[in-house]
């Protein structure tokens, strides 16, 4: 079928008239505008994670030169005391290739004791007025701590301008997309549209939920919820129970890991949406 690219004309006019229908239709989506000091946070935080991915690169490389050198740490996982002790002591048999090793290891422990800077830093941030009570309910779930619980606050800023907990999966993407013909309908991928930071935040709060037993609940949650209203941990509670179930579930259906822990990352979404506007009964 010919196509005509006159809807695909750009002017004044049409631009005119494509807001006046939508201003009429009432099709416009609300926008939350940051405030000045949302903004500020968001780019620390963002800045903190890329320092985080900086550590991570840092652990790649160098066990890539180990890799390749034949070297293999066999007394249980990387990155432990243990390991980083054995790595301190580990001599390849040139001088160069020793020296490489120590100039990475440096780069390493600076770069993960800045993020643990940062990290004391966003614990401040979190304390103050506008954030501290809204940082103490969403630390009630398991996996968001109060890095991933600011971050979620001050990029989403006014969760009640999503009119259901699914419009707000949607703006994270983590809603799977359709590729339908007629009465063929065809389920695809989750969309990955929308805010990638707080989705990734999530997918990697979803991982909590491959631990533990679902209906118990760990010290540290149980003093992470402390303080808070009875309904709002009721409210958590009942929720990390479903999330955790629901992984078990789906891993017993041999469903692929990184599915199982997308889909706990987009019903943790709606929990989340339910949390911070009060939809918790």
């Amino acid at each position: 079928m010919p196509e005509t690219r006159k809807k695909g004309i750009k002017n004044d006019k049409r631009d005119a008239r494509k807001i006046a229908m939508c201003l009429a239709n009432n099709t416009y989506s609300p926008v939350y505008v940051p405030t000045k000091e949302d903004e500020a946070v968001k780019e620390y935080i963002r800045m903190r994670d890329d320092q985080k991915d900086t550590v991570k690169r840092l652990k790649q490389r160098i066990l890539s030169l180990c890799t390749r050198h034949g070297k293999f740490f066999g007394e249980g996982g990387n990155w432990t005391q243990k390991h980083l002790a054995w790595l301190k002591t580990l001599e390849f048999g040139n001088a160069v290739l020793n020296e490489t090793l120590r100039e990475y290891l440096i780069l390493y422990h600076q770069a993960d004791e800045k993020v643990g800077t940062y990290d004391k830093r966003i614990e401040d941030l979190a304390k103050q007025e506008e954030y501290a009570g809204k940082v103490k309910k969403l630390s009630c779930f398991i996996g968001i701590k109060t890095h991933t619980a600011l971050a979620l606050i001050v990029e989403t800023g006014d969760f009640a301008r999503f009119a259901k907990a699914q419009n707000y999966s949607s703006y994270l993407g983590l809603v799977p997309g359709e590729d339908s013909s007629g009465s063929h309908v065809q389920r695809t991928g989750i969309t990955k549209a929308g805010n990638s930071h707080l989705r990734r935040l999530l997918v990697e709060s979803a991982h909590s939920y491959n631990r533990g037993t679902p209906g118990m609940k760990s010290k540290t949650i149980a003093a992470r919820q402390a303080g808070n209203e009875p309904k709002v941990i009721a409210y958590a509670d009942k929720a990390n129970e479903r999330l955790r179930r629901k992984f078990h579930r789906l891993m017993y259906r041999r469903t692929k890991y990184n599915v199982a822990i997308t889909a706990v990352a987009r019903e943790m979404s709606c929990f989340i949406w339910g949390m911070m506007t009060d939809n918790i009964a």
